[in-house]
């Protein structure tokens, strides 16, 4: 009995939480004034197949998702590298100050992302970076959040790996590359995800710093739906169903290793 209700109640969140992107892609095959009339129907009355047509008409999506993709990798690359350099120096590495550092990097992750808009914005115009792609990865090459999560995951590792390997020759570089990494590595997924998803959903910053079609992302795209005369609801619930599915998919290929890395993180100091 105590299992039914168990079973019960999941199944009570797994529905609330799944209804809003069942009425998202539902939305985006309805006609716009089914779409944005009240209704407890959930399926459109007449499915409106051509929505995705003119959906994938009103913008150069296909640039825009190329564009986007190619960010996020680039921007998850540079992560998982600046993430596992400074993860092992903080761990694994006694230097003067460290405590201090480290302290600094997690006090980076309280400031707001408005407090370093327009400072950010300021050097990427002296950089001459403004509409290019170097603005829109560079700024998010490191972060205090995939730092902490790859230090705190070196920190479980035991310290007799790191005393074989000096008595073997091994330094720090090698051992960093042929042990540390692999250890890591759900950690390094996740942070490299993490990074991914951040690029792949910014607006505000893409926003700023691009004005051209050749740089703009995939959710500057889903503004054109915003005009004055109001919002095309139902063509917009179309455009993000189509921009939400590689998010889906990258989480449900790597959602183990998520799990993992939240597990292992938060063993040790």
């Amino acid at each position: 009995m105590k299992r039914a209700l168990h079973g019960l109640f999941l199944a009570a969140g797994a529905a609330l939480c799944i209804y809003p992107f069942l009425w998202m892609a539902a939305a985006g095959f309805k006609t716009l004034t089914e779409a944005t009339t009240p209704s407890l129907r959930l399926l459109p009355e007449v499915w409106q197949w051509q929505n995705l047509r003119l959906t994938l008409e009103a913008a150069p999506f296909l640039r825009y998702f190329l564009n986007s993709v190619f960010v996020g990798a680039c921007t998850a690359a540079l992560i998982a590298v600046t993430a596992l350099g400074a993860g092992y120096a903080l761990a694994c590495i006694a230097f003067r100050g460290r405590g201090l550092v480290f302290a600094f990097v997690l006090l980076t992750m309280m400031v707001p992302f408005e407090m370093t808009l327009i400072p950010n914005f300021v050097l990427v115009g002296r950089l001459g970076w403004y509409n290019s792609f170097a603005a829109l990865i560079v700024p998010w090459c490191a972060n205090g959040f995939s730092i902490f999560l790859v230090r705190q995951m070196f920190s479980t590792i035991p310290r007799d790996y790191f005393d074989a390997a000096r008595i073997d020759g091994c330094g720090h570089f090698q051992f960093l590359l042929a042990i540390g990494a692999p250890l890591v590595k759900p950690a390094l997924i996740t942070a490299a995800l993490f990074a991914f998803l951040g690029s792949y959903n910014s607006l505000l910053w893409p926003l700023v710093v691009t004005t051209d079609v050749a740089h703009r992302v995939i959710q500057v795209g889903l503004t054109v739906f915003a005009t004055d005369s109001g919002v095309r609801l139902n063509l917009l619930m179309c455009a993000s169903a189509i921009v939400i599915a590689p998010v889906a998919l990258l989480y449900f290929l790597f959602q183990q290793h998520v799990m993992n890395a939240a597990i292992s993180s938060g063993l040790k100091g």
